[in-house]
């Protein structure tokens, strides 16, 4: 129904509808929208289904409320009516005759075929039609490529390739649609069910005097690698015919593709083969491929006398550029495969790539850049840290070693250079050679850990050691913020080296000597706030701990200077720090270097936060261990089960089955897996019964720890007993009573350690009570002795304020005093008079007091009044005030004391 008759029925059925000024509008249910009408923002999509899903529902609280509301929003988005057309009415019958054009690809038609060709292309390249008929729409291009991939159109377009071999013309056209469809995902799945990616690839190479083959063929291999599985158009690409092809065309561009169209053309041809070759199972050797590639990637650096090369030349084009940067990237993929090792040594590619690392020759005239050099250099090292590996004999030839430290020393010199730092190799050494320097020591870490001892010895010889111990150094004085993360990546590379060349090899341990230990140190006493930085703090910790290990273990001089040097303490620090992932390898240091008789003494000194001692810190490491492991104990870290005190989850999950002998079991896999056999070991050397600054918790985890090795020798022949039983073996006499007896043992010792434990508990519950009573009688004690000064406060108050009390005080006073003398004077005897002479305290004094409540101006300074002050002359200001001079009269009988 066109919009004109919808619109006249509509009026038909409404006779007495009203002008829009008198009545309210009137909505259609169903509005059909003409090319007139903004669909888009008449008419607002909304998941219906979600609306109907919840006017369905009767059991949720506030209900109503929720469906009024989803009504109120679904009236108003579609207050303009649903949307119908003929799009959605007849969109299968669409679909299916958009798929009759492929079948009429079969209809030997030339004609025919390349106007049905012409209408697929036009889906993409829709024009307005010549006439405009009114109610009336053009379909629009997004629906015609829809229906052409729901009708699957490029899948038998595809299969009608094989009816045009001969016909140019006509496969040009299917070519052209091709490519068009191959912009879709649906699509080039659909192309890939029909070996779309072998049939093209393999024509690729067809006469064709316009190019529109070689080109068109190209851009669909490209959408069809972009936009469907890639792996499957790999493994359909990899057959000798495709590769031929492909071999064929690269090498007729290669050789005599001059224009930019043809130099753009070949480098996407090599990156399809660069693809391609990630396939080991890709006949690129076969097929001659990988020779010829490896010809083209060295011929500028070493001459050859094959003819494909002979007069040929790259330029500084872009192009060239790029493609020598894919060449060298092919090599890498390609030496992957261990038979292409013979190729690369008859290509001399080494060589050919040793000619990059050197130093940049001034006033000579090369053929790329100083930018472009400079990132074919940085390619080529990297290329060769990839080959020179599996050709050690034609690097040794070629002095790789000379030539990489040569290449070392400029990195490090301050010869004038301005690095560019464009590409991705270049990436953090603009200004700087630290990117020449990063890809160097990759190249040099590379060949250090093949363990080759022709290389190593050569290296050595050239003193590698004091080498990259002098660049550290350098590194750590120039570099920057800025520059900080290529600096770390390059600090721990020279490191890994350093431990590949020292390592089981005692003469070179010492030449790494103190000047190496003083580099570990430095990254020791890393601020730990850095690890979590994310700028390769962790990786270069990483490589400390391998170097500590590879480096000084083993070497007396190394080990005494690294203990002189407080390292055991830093060591220990970052063990506090409770970083899971480096406490295993420290574990194993620490195991390593109490071996030293001088290491016990440094590490029992060592303190933590709140003064913890190692052996503490060690023993919460267990604890933490076993908790992440699943360890059955109670609250006070008591043995629960006797029989199994080590088993984790894992090994409760697991069930024992018999296994070859040359196989461990999960018992012996348990021990390497986790670190309680290193603290066990740590703890054991320290003496377990000598550890400083343990709680009553850490020494019931100790009687663990002391019997670990017990338990884990009982839990292995539970392990040989179990797997006897499911073997159906049934051993002699004797051997069941040893196992028997085994058992037993361990099951005891399991008993005697929990047993052990209990009174460890119930002793630090005792002392615990026997604290609290100390503590509570001190607090007693606290109070009687406050009681006490607040009664003594109350008598002295009423001493002062009330003259009786003053007076009843001072009668028990000297009552109290004569009771304690002798009743008949001795002779001879010299009385002492202990009274003080006009004196006005009122608390018993000897000849010196100092008040300090009462102000000197008011009482005349504490001794005013006294006999001292006749003798001393006042002064101004002071205590002592001047005063009449008075008459000093007979002794008073009595004192007024308090």
């Amino acid at each position: 129904m066109s919009t004109v008759e919808a619109r006249a029925t509509a009026e038909a059925r409404e006779p007495g509808v009203r002008s829009k000024s008198n009545s309210p509008r009137q909505i259609p249910v169903v509005g059909v929208v003409t090319e007139d009408e903004d669909a888009q923002s008449a008419l607002k999509p909304m998941d219906l289904n979600r609306v109907i899903k919840l006017l369905e529902e009767t059991d949720k609280a506030d209900l109503e409320e929720k469906q009024l509301k989803a009504v109120k929003i679904l009236v108003q988005n579609y207050q303009n009516g649903f949307k119908v057309s003929d799009e959605i009415t007849y969109a299968e019958d669409t679909a299916n005759s958009i798929a009759l054009l492929g079948d009429l690809m079969k209809v030997p038609s030339s004609e025919l075929r390349i106007q049905i060709c012409k209408c697929i292309v036009d889906f993409y390249h829709a024009e307005p039609p010549k006439k405009h008929i009114p109610g009336y729409q053009q379909a629009s291009s997004s629906y015609k490529i829809q229906m052409a991939e729901v009708g699957g159109l490029a899948k038998t377009m595809v299969q009608s390739l094989t009816l045009l071999d001969n016909q140019l013309v006509e496969k040009l056209w299917v070519l052209k649609a091709l490519q068009h469809l191959s912009t879709s995902e649906v699509n080039c799945t659909l192309m890939m069910q029909a070996q779309a990616a072998s049939s093209i690839c393999a024509h690729l190479n067809d006469p064709d005097p316009s190019g529109q083959l070689l080109f068109r063929s190209s851009e669909i291999l490209w959408n069809l690698l972009e936009k469907s599985p890639k792996e499957e158009i790999i493994r359909q690409l990899s057959n000798l015919e495709c590769l031929l092809a492909l071999k064929e065309i690269f090498k007729h561009l290669f050789m005599r593709g001059f224009s930019h169209y043809d130099r753009q053309l070949r480098n996407d041809i090599l990156v399809i083969t660069t693809i391609i070759a990630q396939n080991p199972e890709a006949p690129m050797i076969e097929c001659g491929f990988t020779r010829d590639l490896i010809l083209f990637a060295t011929f500028n650096e070493v001459k050859s006398q094959n003819p494909l090369v002979k007069g040929l030349k790259l330029s500084n084009s872009y192009e060239d550029f790029e493609l020598k940067k894919l060449l060298f990237n092919i090599i890498v993929i390609l030496c992957k495969d261990l038979p292409t090792v013979q190729l690369l040594i008859d290509g001399k590619v080494v060589l050919a790539l040793f000619t990059y690392v050197k130093k940049p020759e001034k006033h000579k005239i090369i053929e790329w850049s100083a930018a472009q050099y400079e990132e074919l250099q940085l390619h080529a090292i990297a290329t060769l840290s990839s080959v020179a590996p599996l050709l050690i004999e034609e690097y040794m030839l070629c002095q790789g070693n000379a030539r990489i430290l040569a290449f070392l020393e400029w990195c490090e010199s301050e010869d004038s250079f301005f690095s560019h730092g464009n590409s991705f190799h270049g990436t953090g050494g603009r200004g700087n050679k630290f990117a020449h320097m990063r890809y160097t020591l990759r190249l040099l870490r590379a060949m250090v850990y093949l363990q080759d001892e022709t290389v190593n010895n050569d290296l050595c010889e050239k003193r590698t050691i004091q080498q990259l111990i002098g660049i550290f150094k350098n590194t750590i004085s120039k570099s920057n913020d800025k520059e900080e993360a290529i600096v770390l990546e390059i600090q721990s590379d020279i490191l890994l080296i350093l431990s590949g060349l020292c390592e089981h090899n005692i003469p070179r341990k010492e030449i790494f000597g103190t000047e190496g230990v003083d580099v570990i140190l430095h990254v020791l006493k890393t601020d730990p706030k850095k690890f979590q930085s994310g700028l390769g703090y962790i990786v270069l910790l990483f490589s400390t701990l391998d170097s500590i290990w590879c480096c000084i273990l083993g070497c007396y001089p190394s080990e005494d200077y690294f203990l002189e040097k407080e390292g055991i303490f830093l060591l220990l620090d970052l063990l506090a720090l409770n970083q899971k992932k480096f406490c295993n390898l420290i574990l194993g240091i620490m195991v390593e270097f109490c071996d030293n008789p001088k290491t016990t003494v440094h590490v029992n000194s060592w303190r933590g936060k709140k003064d913890q001692t190692a052996a503490s810190l060690l023993i919460k490491l267990w604890r933490k261990e076993e908790k992440e492991l699943g360890v059955k104990r109670d609250k006070h870290g008591k043995i629960i089960d006797t029989k199994k005190p080590l088993f984790t989850s894992f090994q409760e999950e697991q069930n024992i089955m018999p296994l070859p002998a040359d196989c461990p079991t999960v018992a012996v896999m348990d021990v390497a897996e986790n670190i309680r056999a290193k603290i066990y070991a740590v703890l054991g050397k320290l003496d377990f019964e000598n550890l400083p600054g343990l709680s009553a918790e850490d020494f019931v985890t100790l009687c663990i720890i002391h019997r670990y090795l017990d338990f884990k020798i009982g839990e292995i022949w539970n392990e040989i007993y179990e797997e006897i039983k499911l073997e159906k073996l049934r051993p002699v006499t004797t051997d069941k009573s040893i196992l028997e007896a085994i058992t037993t043992a361990s099951e005891n010792i399991g008993k005697m350690v929990a047993s052990l434990q209990s009174e460890m508990i119930e002793s630090q519950a005792r002392q615990d009570i026997q604290n609290e009573q100390r503590v509570y009688a001190k607090i007693q004690a606290t109070h009687k002795q406050r009681d006490l000064a607040n009664k003594s406060w109350e008598n002295f108050l009423a001493r002062t304020s009330n003259a009786k009390n003053l007076k009843k005080a001072k009668r028990l006073q000297e009552k109290a005093i004569e009771s304690s003398r002798y009743n008949e004077r001795p002779p001879n005897a010299i009385f002492h008079q202990t009274d003080i002479k006009g004196l006005n305290t009122t608390v018993p004094s000897g000849r010196v007091v100092t008040l300090e409540s009462t102000p000197a101006r008011l009482v005349g300074g504490p001794l005013a009044d006294t006999d001292i002050a006749l003798k001393k002359l006042p002064i101004r200001g002071g205590a002592l005030q001047r005063v009449k001079a008075v008459k000093i009269i007979d002794e008073p009988k009595k004192n007024v004391l308090t």
